[in-house]
């Protein structure tokens, strides 16, 4: 049941945004606080935001809403099929008209804050996420309050690159459940914090729990196209005036270093932290820097316009 002590999660509920599109979200804290919309990557599921860091950041004066995007976890799946001679084409910046793009799930994320009656939050975005959150605060700037964009990139392909060699390790191989856990395994292996190492046994009960949710590999093909057709983001990021942090591991193999500092320099006053030893995923040594990176970037934003109810 739903709590408003930050100390649990509700269930989770269904959001109808259309016809043949409802997400999956869950709140955590009261609704008498700051909303604050946590927006996560490809292929990942809304437990990808740790419970531990959802009940920090409710204790910390947060509303939270994590929700699975579309063709993630318990939200809808679109029915557009994708090969992998699509996404090879896409890479090499051939033209192309995917399923839906950024600014489509950007829309999601904001039907989601007009079904729970929030008229604008703080939002905060991983990866994939990071480049949705950016896409909200520049197409609807009147619903974000304070932005934080983490290990993500402003669509600009010299910047935040990933090497070639890593996409075949983003799509499991034909298989079952311990198919997908093994590969999910060996992939973050790879990409993960090499100063803040998460123990095998936890990669693979969250392969798991994140399989039983609902793995859509042809969702994950959809979503890498929405990611390689995203436009260069960098001149509109100029113009942006919400209070925004960047945040960017050092180690990150998955979005280069170099998309974190792109981000920052792009739109005025970002604050940028830079993490030594931190890959592409969100480890438990490092809950409190996004605690409190995310908690200093939304007082700006009150800071700004005065104390204002949530």
């Amino acid at each position: 049941m739903s709590t408003t002590d930050g100390t649990a999660g509700s269930e989770e509920l269904i959001a109808p945004l259309g016809p043949d599109l409802e997400l999956c979200y869950q709140t955590f804290g009261s609704p008498d606080d700051e909303p604050l919309l946590l927006v996560m990557g490809l292929g990942g599921p809304m437990t990808w935001w740790p419970r531990e860091l959802c009940e920090r950041l409710a204790d910390r004066g947060f509303y939270v809403v994590r929700y699975d995007n579309r063709d993630t976890g318990r939200s809808s799946r679109m029915d557009q099929r994708v090969r992998r001679s699509h996404l090879v084409r896409a890479f090499l910046g051939a033209a192309g008209s995917p399923p839906y793009s950024l600014t489509d799930l950007a829309g999601d994320a904001v039907g989601l804050l007009d079904h729970l009656g929030i008229s604008s939050a703080h939002v905060a975005g991983v990866s994939m996420g990071g480049m949705i959150a950016q896409t909200v605060a520049l197409e609807h700037p009147d619903r974000v309050r304070s932005l934080t964009s983490i290990m993500s990139t402003t669509g600009r392909r010299t910047v935040g690159w990933q090497h070639p060699a890593l996409l075949p390790s983003l799509l499991w191989s034909r298989g079952e459940r311990e198919g997908y856990i093994e590969s999910s395994e060996k992939l973050w292996r790879i990409i993960g914090s090499p100063d803040y190492p998460t123990s095998a046994q936890e990669l693979r009960d969250r392969a798991g729990e994140t399989f039983d949710r609902g793995m859509s590999r042809m969702g994950v093909m959809r979503q890498m196209l929405a990611i390689l057709g995203q436009p260069d983001r960098t001149d509109a990021l100029g113009a942006l005036t919400v209070p925004t942090a960047v945040v960017h591991g050092r180690a990150d193999k998955m979005v280069h270093v170099s998309g974190g500092r792109a981000t920052a320099t792009a739109i005025p006053g970002a604050e940028l932290v830079l993490v030594r030893g931190m890959g592409h995923d969100l480890p438990a040594g490092l809950y409190e820097t996004f605690v409190a990176t995310i908690r200093r970037t939304a007082d700006r934003a009150r800071r700004t316009v005065g104390a204002e109810t949530p």
